[in-house]
């Protein structure tokens, strides 16, 4: 699971200015470049992650998320994740970055 590539999906959200990053496959040290790529090619106001497809993350995932969140605070921008999986919830959760992400049940929820 951890050597499959991640796929990223840029697709307009339902409200103006805004853009849904669809990811599948894991977030992890050997893929999180092109989320990072990805995240920075968007002009939007509001960003929606959305990680129904993600299996795994790991702590330099985790860390790259949080990367693009604070980029996004800087710049007037809003982040957000959207269907995340148990399995990664927990690592967020462990990590109390709950406290901090905007993280909601799925896209529509988001929007």
């Amino acid at each position: 699971m951890r050597d499959e590539p991640l796929t990223i999906e840029a697709v307009p959200g339902s409200s103006e200015n805004t853009t849904i990053l669809r990811l599948r496959g894991p977030l992890t040290m050997g893929t999180l470049f092109p989320l990072q790529d990805g995240f920075r090619a968007q002009a939007s106001a509001v960003v929606i992650l959305d990680c129904y497809g993600v299996p795994y993350l790991d702590s330099a995932g985790l860390g790259s998320i949080m990367m693009l969140y604070a980029s996004a605070e800087r710049h007037g921008r809003r982040m957000m994740l959207a269907g995340v999986s148990e399995r990664v919830m927990s690592l967020i959760r462990m990590t109390r970055v709950d406290t901090v992400l905007s993280i909601v049940g799925s896209v529509e929820e988001a929007e």
